[in-house]
């Protein structure tokens, strides 16, 4: 079958199959070395399709200049990330291209593990998606990013007098551990205004995220010997474990709330019968709706303490990231040309909130609007990820499409 972007598939193959899982648990940038080994790849591809500057500095980001073919006033950037998620396998990545039938698809590498037919799956009955082999992630996220953005260089290289702004690309390391930005270099990047490929169902569009706090409970307590504590012991791991008693069971927590409700998240937990520690994150698509959560964990909080005599409750709050709709709204031309791209790409767009974070949100509040844009993924971070071919393919018309309407704009017109 003749494919209107013959590169895009091979592309996205290539990449899956490089290992990039962030660590978590290491501060430096790259917190892996093995996103190096990506990036450096990427280097030598964007030269090769006529990018300027491009290079990967010592931190793992890796930037470039596309030339326009316009007034020039205008620099558009485009944004996808290196790594994959650190919560399942990136390694020896086997990707499967079928053409699926409906139903249930079982994996072949595991065949415990299948993908549940379902609404989104039935709409590609009849046509191709990429699967894992149920032993890894397929690692769509965000490499089907990155295969879209260079697939679009190489089509406008190829057709130079398609209309494109000056495009300006930056490819970062560690977006799933939440430091994408952490060195992100604003003035190599050069971008007004930007879009992060990084979503999933096919027409989604996300110019929203969660507003994001950690929150810290640390309880006190008084230890001594256990064979002479009675009357004088105050357990802190016990008002610990009162305390995540008292949260909602069926309310306020990811596994509870959907759409624009925010949860409270205890994520980890340690500690001794002198000090106990309890991580979590607070997530609210309104600043109002934080407050309140924090009020509601201080509250229980100083209740559980309250239960033991001579323990003591602290709550800590650190801000993490801000809902970034607060600054797109600033420049409304950003979202309106997206949501045009997509529909002249014969797409429905559906705007949605992102429960989540992104580097996005980071970028708008530095200046430089960007929302984020579909792939087709689905199931992200999941052995069970897959990716429908059409959806990709569309993400590259919607790119090019994109392009040529901030070249209008460049233009005047």
């Amino acid at each position: 079958m003749e494919r209107k972007y013959p590169d895009l598939l091979e592309r996205f193959f290539t990449y899956v199959k490089m290992d990039t899982k962030s660590d978590e648990k290491n501060e430096e940038t790259p917190s892996t070395e093995k996103q190096k080994r990506l990036g450096e790849l990427l280097v030598q591809e964007l030269k090769g399709l006529g990018v300027k500057e491009a290079l990967m500095d010592e931190h793992g980001y890796v930037y470039g200049r596309f030339p326009g073919n316009g007034a020039g006033k205008i620099k558009v950037g485009l944004i996808a990330h290196l790594d994959t998620s650190p919560a399942v396998s990136g390694e020896g990545v086997k990707p499967q291209l079928i053409r699926y039938g409906g139903g249930d698809v079982v994996l072949p590498g595991d065949t415990s593990v299948i993908i549940p037919e379902d609404e989104k799956l039935r709409a590609f009955i009849g046509k191709e998606i990429v699967t894992t082999d149920g032993t890894t992630l397929l690692g769509a996220d965000d490499k089907a990013g990155i295969a879209a953005i260079l697939t679009l260089l190489n089509y406008l290289g190829k057709n130079p007098s398609l209309p494109r702004p000056e495009i300006r690309i930056a490819f970062t390391p560690d977006e799933e551990i939440g430091k994408g930005t952490v060195k992100f270099d604003l003035k190599r990047f050069g971008a007004e205004a930007a879009y992060t490929v990084d979503g999933g169902e096919e027409g989604e569009i996300e110019d929203e995220n969660f507003n994001a706090d950690s929150y810290t409970a640390i309880f006190r307590g008084i230890n001594v010997h256990p064979g002479q504590a009675k009357g004088k012991m105050v357990n802190s791991l016990k008002a610990a474990a009162l305390f995540l008693s008292l949260l909602p069971r069926n309310a306020l927590s990811p596994e509870t709330t959907e759409k624009r409700e925010g949860f409270v998240h205890p994520t980890e937990i340690n500690g001794n019968e002198e000090k106990t520690v309890v991580h979590f994150i607070l997530r609210d698509f309104e600043e109002s709706g934080l407050l309140e959560k924090k009020r509601l964990l201080d509250e229980l909080g100083g209740r559980a303490a309250a239960e033991f005599p001579g323990s003591s409750f602290e709550g800590v709050v650190n801000p993490s990231y801000r809902n970034m709709k607060v600054m797109i709204d600033k420049r409304p031309e950003v979202l309106e040309l997206a949501l045009k791209a997509i529909e002249e790409a014969g797409v429905k767009p559906l705007r949605r909130p992102i429960r989540g974070g992104t580097d996005g949100a980071k970028l708008s509040f530095l200046g430089i609007p960007t929302p984020n844009l579909f792939t087709g993924a689905h199931n992200m971070h999941s052995k069970r990820e897959w990716i429908g071919v059409e959806s990709l393919e569309k993400s590259v018309d919607v790119l090019v499409n994109l392009m040529r309407l901030w070249a209008e704009k460049d233009n005047g017109r």
